[in-house]
């Protein structure tokens, strides 16, 4: 989307969203300000990690580094008001799009029964343009948005749950092609803090000069005057 044109407030009139993302931290590098918004207009979101975020710090072995990444995603998810969070078990850097995916996260979907699905950016890249996103990311977005569409018919895997048709759109956050936005000026620090929790893996990604409020805001201030508000955070709208 060009910076000159506007963006589009997100619906809010929903209680029940789940957001499904492939790691911990994926959710506190764009939309956690967002999701603290929504939970203190009293909605409820749940939190599933298709991974637990194992292969994320290179010094640390994925059997020490698991565990150590799910209590940061657990508490970061408590500081925006998120206390139902699941860790679905899959194989950090080598999530496969597919059938025995779609599966996984039909379940899921069909045992929540949300009306909005949030994920991430499934693009291949960030910005449209070169800067590469990762095979992760791009996999699990996608099987979201097709797991949408199989949780609502029920002759696709009958075996994992009644059919859930409720889900009113899904929303793709940090899409370069972004047309809608949720103004996050109010919760803006809480979304900072979120991302300050996972304190092992920013040490772990060696970065010694990060600043989590100033890496938040250089993607919440533009996006937010697109929407006519301090801070903000994009998303590309699906409806199933």
């Amino acid at each position: 989307m060009n910076a000159s044109e506007g963006l589009q407030p997100v619906d809010e009139d929903w209680q029940k969203a789940l957001a499904v993302v492939a790691h911990p931290d994926d959710l506190e590098f764009g939309s956690a300000a967002a999701i603290a918004r929504w939970t203190a207009q009293g909605k409820e979101i749940v939190y599933c990690l298709l991974t637990s975020g194992e292969a994320g710090i290179d010094g640390l072995a994925p059997a020490e580094c698991g565990p150590l990444r799910e209590a940061e995603q657990i508490e970061s998810s408590r500081i925006v008001g998120v206390s139902a969070v699941e860790f679905l078990g899959q194989p950090d850097g080598t999530i496969e799009y597919g059938v025995p995916l779609r599966r996984v996260i039909a379940e899921v979907i069909r045992r929540h029964q949300p009306e909005i699905v949030i994920t991430n950016n499934f693009h291949d890249t960030w910005d449209g343009d070169v800067l590469l996103n990762q095979a992760d990311h791009i996999n699990t977005g996608r099987a979201t948005l097709d797991a949408v569409r199989d949780a609502a018919n029920r002759w696709i895997f009958p075996d994992v749950g009644e059919r859930w048709a409720g889900v009113k759109q899904v929303w793709a956050a940090g899409s370069p092609n972004s047309r809608h936005a949720a103004d996050t000026t109010d919760t803006f620090a809480v979304g900072v803090e979120s991302l300050k929790a996972h304190k092992a893996y920013i040490e772990g990604l060696n970065w010694p000069h990060f600043d989590p409020e100033e890496f938040l805001e250089g993607g919440s201030r533009p996006t937010g005057s697109q929407l006519g508000t301090k801070y903000a955070t994009r998303f590309e709208v699906f409806t199933p």
